[in-house]
């Protein structure tokens, strides 16, 4: 079964201050998401509950994944050293 992917408002304008070049890999990235969101590239986030993390080259994509409703929410994309804090 395949997921919805959920980008609320202030994530959307965080992808849309992405370089073009940026943009399509963290597009790619995401609309992989709906197939498996628990991809063996997906990490589980040990810091915060229920959170993943997933790599576009050098932005993470931090997203949390509601398995009744079958939804993927992507919480904050941003640049690896970014990101965390």
């Amino acid at each position: 079964m395949a997921y919805k992917v959920f980008i609320p408002g202030r994530v959307q304008k965080q992808i849309d201050k992405l370089p073009r070049n940026v943009w399509l890999r963290v597009r790619s990235v995401i609309d992989q998401l709906e197939d498996n969101p628990r991809s063996n590239r997906a990490k589980k986030l040990s810091g915060l509950p229920d959170t993943w993390r997933i790599r576009a080259g050098d932005y993470r994509i931090l997203y949390s994944i509601e398995d009744d409703k079958l939804i993927v929410l992507v919480i904050k994309i941003g640049h690896r050293r970014e990101i965390y804090r």
